[in-house]
């Protein structure tokens, strides 16, 4: 890729880089390969792979579902009661065990099963495994997983993965395998659509699908929802980053619908569909069974984790507590009764980030923050790609299911970061399945003679559809065109990449934020290839996003 006036990179990669990465070969593989398990017919079996997450000082969150027979399938609500035993160690071949416990696995529960570890160092490397069954029992795969640094200790560096959107019948989930790969990773931070919850062949188009999912309807019901997680965690590469990473998730529309909000959703059709209410709450149940999650005391995904005096990582819920998105006949997006965060939560938010020492204050945001007018776009490009953004097709000037459609909140969090002077905000950023590299202006009109209160990183989706995929067209040909439209209309819009599939690696310093991001070659071919396409960073204390020649590592 050749280029222009790009900023010099502010440094080589630390030691801290090169020392994780010697030890990427000898950490992955036996992870990767370790598949010990019994079919279920011979016993119990661990066919869903094991997970970890929300990484502590002193502590991490582990997750398995065991199968206690072969009709024990999820969403099944079939299967014994099965004791299930967990060991935590120094070492992949446990000579050196530090934890363990002993828990069930219920129907109730759909068989799956947390413990949440405490007792541990901060800043370690540990392995994990289960086993179940009786005799010599039956071991799942071994995973290995890592604590935060201490809440008060100096931290060098942390380097988070960042991934978005994995729509299972859109391709293969080879992004969590190129980051599975990888041994120089604290955590991987997945920011929603993590399932979708589609008809199979309704999106993308039947004709278009690279594998159907399960079920094969639109799933509404708690035992569907159950199902279509089972699915997904059938998957070799999303079972190896499982097992190679703990993840840090938070949900956006398609854990429960499309444009999903407090009271409904746009792919939900009470009539026919039955209460949303009902949906919701079997969605949530499915999601907390399935994911190596920490509910928050509202039983929302928003909370709020520490990385040293580094970073801070506040999540939040843009889904439980959102009015709905603004159409013609439901009121303006500037109304000052329309909220997509909920009042408890931006108080939360703002008490967190005016509260915080931390020299990065990282903000997961399923949905854009950044105000994007897309008004400029050529004629025969707004309707595809409203497709794309799921708004009506009959022209759009912004997409009312971001920030953009709720401006009285996003007025408020950036009046409170200018008024309180708190710098070093990076939001980071999925669900519109493109990449971003984005200022946040206090006035996007007058930008760039009007300052920059935050800066924001978008990821692209791991599979669902871009732009180049809803017009079947080769990528960076059309839409080109609609990105150069894009950038000449908002001046705090860096970077835009409307075709490529992939994620991102965020690499966090005192001196800067840098995201590096990384596409796949076809997402239709399960050993699609990765390469580096773009990194930009924002250096401590300039709310600006800039240009870089070369990713970190």
């Amino acid at each position: 890729m050749t280029s222009r006036h790009l900023s010099p990179p502010i440094s080589g990669p630390s030691r801290r880089t090169v020392v994780k990465a010697a030890a990427a070969t000898a950490v992955a593989a036996p992870v990767l390969g370790a598949a010990t398990t019994a079919r279920a017919a011979d016993g119990p079996a661990f066919l869903h792979g094991i997970a970890s997450g929300d990484p502590l000082p002193d502590g991490i969150l582990l997750w398995t579902r065991v199968t206690p027979a072969p009709d024990a399938v999820p969403g099944s609500g079939r299967g014994a009661d099965t004791a299930v035993r967990w060991e935590v160690a120094e070492d992949k071949e446990f000579t050196r065990v530090v934890a363990r416990g002993t828990t069930v696995a219920t129907a109730a529960s759909d068989h799956t099963v947390k413990a949440d570890v405490r007792g541990l160092r901060p800043a370690t490397t540990y392995w994990f495994r289960f086993s179940a069954g009786d005799g010599t029992g039956t071991f799942s795969p071994t995973g290995r997983t890592r604590t935060a640094p201490a809440a008060g200790a100096a931290t060098p560096g942390v380097r988070f993965g960042v991934v978005s959107c994995a729509n299972w019948e859109s391709g293969f989930f080879s992004p969590y395998r190129h980051l599975a790969a990888r041994a120089d990773l604290d955590a991987v931070l997945h920011l929603g659509d993590y399932i979708y919850e589609y008809a199979s062949g309704s999106y993308p188009d039947a004709e278009y699908v690279v594998r159907p999912h399960e079920p094969k309807h639109e799933i509404l019901t708690l035992a569907d929802y159950r199902t279509r997680h089972g699915n997904y965690k059938t998957d070799s590469d999303l079972q190896a980053l499982h097992a190679t990473h703990p993840l840090i998730a938070i949900w956006d529309d398609h854990e429960f619908a499309n444009d999903a909000w407090s009271g409904g959703a746009e792919n939900h059709t009470p009539g026919t569909e039955g209460s949303w209410a009902d949906r919701a709450a079997g969605a949530k149940q499915a999601y907390f069974e399935w994911m190596p999650v920490r509910a928050s005391t509202e039983g929302t995904v928003h909370r709020r984790l520490r990385f040293g005096n580094l970073a801070d990582l506040h999540l939040l819920d843009l889904r439980t507590f959102r009015s709905q998105q603004s159409t013609i006949g439901n009121g303006s997006v500037d109304a000052p009764d329309r909220t997509i965060t909920g009042r408890a939560q931006l108080d939360w938010l703002k008490s967190g980030l005016a509260g915080s020492d931390a020299t990065w204050k990282l903000v997961g945001t399923s949905v854009m923050i950044s105000p994007v007018a897309f008004g400029s776009v050529p004629a025969h490009l707004l309707e595809p790609l409203a497709e794309l953004l799921g708004l009506p097709t009959e022209g759009l000037a912004v997409n009312v299911d971001q920030w953009d459609g709720y401006t009285d909140d996003r007025k408020e969090l950036i009046a409170h970061l200018r008024d309180r002077s708190i710098t070093n905000t990076v939001f980071l950023t999925g669900d519109i399945h493109m990449a971003w590299a984005n200022d946040v202006p206090v006035k996007a009109a007058t930008y760039p003679l009007s300052a920059s209160a935050a800066t924001e990183f978008v990821v692209t989706s791991v599979t669902s559809d871009n732009l180049d995929d809803i017009l079947h067209v080769a990528p960076q040909t059309v839409s080109v065109v609609a990105a150069a439209a894009v950038k000449a209309a908002n001046r705090h819009v860096k970077w835009v990449d409307m075709d490529s599939h992939g994620y991102g690696v965020l690499d966090v310093t005192a001196e800067r934020s840098q995201m590096d991001y990384y596409a796949v070659s076809d997402k239709t071919k399960r050993d699609a290839t990765s390469a580096w396409t773009r990194s930009y960073r924002t250096l401590s204390g300039t709310q600006k996003v800039e240009r870089v020649d070369r990713p970190v590592h």
